[in-house]
């Protein structure tokens, strides 16, 4: 009987240091680590998920169908494509202090001034001869040529506006710790590294109060199965076949993220775009995403990425096939000497050297895998794993035209159309144009399109994903 007393007293110990579960009208949700909480220079999908509930961006922009919708902007209207300008609704800051037209004349200052990684949104791809405040709530923009990309480029998260405060202090990690933004969520305390933290609701909609907890997706998954975690915002690549046992609970979107082969077309042996195709058709892709990917991409079947695609894709793409004899002949016919270096750089030596292996095997030429060198040209292919500030075409098409060394002035020129068009259609038809180009000519061999993973809870209503915040926190309810 005491036997029975000790083991009915241990019981009840455990069951009262056991995870209750979710509180009642708190969400919690599960992330990884987030990079930083300082909106400008993040690529990660942790913090673009907590950033994307801090912040309210100026409009949301939809890249398959050019659809704007104005959230901090009331409008963002031009007559001449050159001339821009962004009526703002009234707003404060998480710290009571006004949203002003100054504030993102300020903050984008600093963005440019700081190479954040949404810097070149503004010096590369918007290129403002200047941006003045014209009224406490009037944003006004003289661009270098005519542009029709710029509600799409104004919508990118990395340009949120930062309070005064921080732009005084220039106090980057202390605000990163800290975050103050405009939107309907603020942070209740300081981040805590390692655990994460609590959202409070300032605006409506959504859940009261957001208990991020900071983890491993694993784990996170098998919370969410087990009732005491509502949402996981990641699924690990060995949990991938099981989501189904979900149901409808379950959600999958396009990442602005894509892998690319780019070829040195300035290299004598990779200059012949038929060499370059042979390596494209051996590739296998599939093996990739079941691999060292582990079930975070899809293989491409564009250039474009569905986060990044205007409208669909009309034709195959040749160069997104594994076609090992194909390959093999093609750099017979063009008398590739045999060998190459596959250069990748930091966080994608583990697929590289994979298709490395993969590539020797399939087109029976000897490829190595190597670090990409700090300077110098190269004399092989490297990887890219792009990851997109923005949702237009023409910051991609761009980067990879920029990264290969490709130079064509009939791209040049379709590009640039492209973003002087003044219809979402016009500027598609032509992104299309400019892509098509890219698959003949080759200097780039798309690989594949990140994913991303989430499941939830059966108390869990209305979960909705953009590609660059994932599960949109303001909407869900319990």
């Amino acid at each position: 009987m005491r036997l029975l007393a000790l083991f009915a007293v241990l019981a009840l110990a455990v069951a009262g240091c056991a995870d209750p579960g979710p509180a009642p009208g708190v969400l919690s949700v599960g992330i990884r680590e987030p990079a930083t909480l300082l909106p400008a220079d993040l690529a990660d999908q942790a913090g673009r998920l907590v950033t994307g509930a801090l912040w309210t961006p100026l409009a949301d922009y939809d890249a398959a169908t050019g659809k704007v919708t104005p959230r901090a902007a009331e409008s963002i209207e031009s007559t001449d494509r050159v001339h821009w300008t962004v009526k703002l609704r009234p707003a404060t800051f998480h710290d009571g202090t006004p949203v002003t037209a100054q504030s993102y004349v300020d903050t984008w200052r600093a963005v440019a001034g700081e190479h954040w990684v949404s810097s070149p949104v503004l010096t590369k791809w918007l290129r403002a001869q200047e941006i003045k405040a014209s009224g406490p709530d009037v944003l006004t923009l003289t661009l270098d040529r005519p542009s029709g990309q710029v509600p799409a480029l104004l919508s990118a998260p990395g340009l949120v506006p930062l309070p005064a405060s921080v732009l005084a202090s220039r106090d980057w990690n202390g605000f990163a710790k800290a975050p103050v933004g405009n939107g309907p969520y603020r942070l209740d305390g300081p981040w805590k590294p390692g655990s994460g933290g609590t959202l409070k609701r300032v605006g409506e909609g959504g859940a009261a109060e957001i208990d991020l907890r900071v983890g491993e997706p694993a784990a996170q998954y098998d919370a969410v199965k087990a009732g005491t975690l509502d949402l996981a915002t990641e699924v690990p690549g060995e949990k991938h076949e099981a989501i189904h046992e979900f149901g409808d609970r379950h959600a999958t979107w396009a990442l602005p993220q894509a892998g690319y082969l780019a070829f040195p077309v300035t290299s004598p042996a990779f200059a012949d775009a038929t060499v370059r195709h042979g390596f494209a058709l051996g590739v296998d892709r599939a093996a990739l995403e079941a691999g060292p990917l582990a079930h975070q991409v899809d293989p491409a079947r564009a250039l474009l990425p569905p986060a990044d695609a205007p409208g669909e894709r009309t034709g195959t793409c040749r160069p997104c096939s594994f076609d090992a004899p194909a390959g093999k002949a093609l750099l017979k016919q063009a008398s590739f000497p045999g060998g190459a270096t596959v250069y990748f750089g930091p966080g994608a030596e583990e697929w590289t050297r994979t298709l490395a292996v993969g590539l020797h095997k399939a087109l029976d030429v000897s490829v190595t895998a190597q670090a990409r060198p700090a300077a110098g040209p190269l004399d092989g292919p490297s990887t890219l794993d792009v990851k997109l500030a923005t949702p237009s075409p023409y910051e991609l098409l761009s980067t990879l035209a920029e990264a290969s060394g490709y130079t064509d002035e009939v791209f040049r020129q379709n590009l640039a159309l492209a973003d002087a068009a003044a219809t979402a259609d016009e500027a598609g038809q032509l992104y299309r144009l400019a892509e098509n180009q890219l698959l003949r000519d080759l200097p780039v061999a798309p690989l594949w399109s990140g994913h991303g993973h989430a499941v939830w809870s059966e108390r869990v209503r209305a979960v909705t994903t953009t590609p660059f915040t994932g599960p949109m926190l303001t909407g869900i309810t319990t």
